[in-house]
């Protein structure tokens, strides 16, 4: 890579960690991207309101290839001391969009310069950590005759100019889960008036790491608990309602189904012993990543290599 462009690169990473923006509202983020490739290179630039992308047309054409990188951060406090760090109170870019971000542009920086026998797309998308990004952006591939598109991800632990590829699963299918239960509410002196569900989510709780052991899945197995309300702040009140939050995991999706239907049916089965009504809830539904060798064989690992790791 050329080393004007990594020194741009580099730059622009930092400026977008000190300015992290949630999912959905990354207003300055993508503008300043877009200001970015706009005083850069000669790149057509599609905006889409909240995203955008890019484009280098061929003089070959040959075929039209895509890169993809997101741009939100997460609700996370700054923890580290950096001359960049998060200037946001409360946000910060602790899963690396900001770098997936700035090695995009940098190599559209080269691409831009050096050229390239396809049409090459630099898709920048919002929200990926809800999962609305993907959805919107997912018109894409069909507007513009997409005949490859290629994601990638930071990751620790990895030697320096190093591209680590998976043949298979490459991250986990996902969703969150929220199980709602409802009794019937009493005073905190006569509980067996009334029905609280405390007990019945105590049960579900209990039943988790039987769902998840990896002696009876094949590959990891998550249910992490995010929350858990019961009732209120009334010591003169027997709890009625309750809440379980989770986020469950899976390497694979027949596995992250058959967890999601335990935690259905052992829900189920003790809101009908207790006397409880019983919901559910997803949302931030994530399927299985997969990729294959025979894809990445088509993909300039070496153009990769020079803009991965800032």
């Amino acid at each position: 890579m050329e080393n004007k462009n990594l020194e741009l690169a580099i730059q622009l990473r930092h400026e977008l960690h000190a300015y992290p923006e949630l999912s959905n509202h990354e207003v300055w983020t993508k503008q300043h991207l877009v200001d970015f490739l706009r005083a850069n290179t000669k790149l057509e630039i599609v905006d889409r309101g909240r995203w955008f992308y890019a484009v280098y047309h061929s003089k070959v054409g040959k075929r039209n290839v895509a890169f993809r990188a997101d741009f939100d951060a997460l609700p996370i406090e700054e923890t580290i001391d950096l001359p960049y760090g998060s200037k946001c109170p409360g946000v910060s870019h602790k899963c690396g969009h900001d770098g997936h971000s700035a090695t995009l542009a940098g190599f559209a920086l080269e691409i831009d310069q050096k050229g390239s026998d396809n049409n090459i797309f630099f898709l920048f998308q919002h929200a990926e950590e809800t999962g609305d990004g993907a959805a919107e952006c997912s018109v894409f591939i069909k507007e513009n005759d997409i005949d490859e598109i290629f994601g990638w991800h930071n990751m620790s632990g990895f030697p320096h100019n190093v591209v680590h590829v998976i043949d298979g699963t490459a991250h986990c299918a996902s969703k969150g889960m929220t199980i709602h239960m409802e009794g019937v509410p009493s005073h905190a002196s006569e509980p067996e008036k009334g029905i609280n569900p405390t007990f019945a989510i105590s049960k579900v709780i209990d039943a988790i790491p039987s769902f998840i052991d990896s002696k009876i899945n094949k590959g990891l197995v998550l249910c992490t608990i995010v929350h858990v309300e019961i009732g209120t702040k009334a010591f003169g009140v027997n709890a009625s309602q309750g809440t379980l939050r989770m986020t469950i995991r899976a390497l694979y999706e027949v596995e992250l189904d058959r967890l999601q239907k335990n935690l259905e049916d052992v829900a189920k089965s003790e809101a009908e012993k207790y006397g409880l009504k019983v919901s559910f809830e997803y949302q931030d539904e994530f399927p299985e990543t997969l990729t294959t060798r025979k894809a990445l064989t088509k993909f300039d690992t070496f153009a990769m290599r020079k803009t991965f790791l800032l």
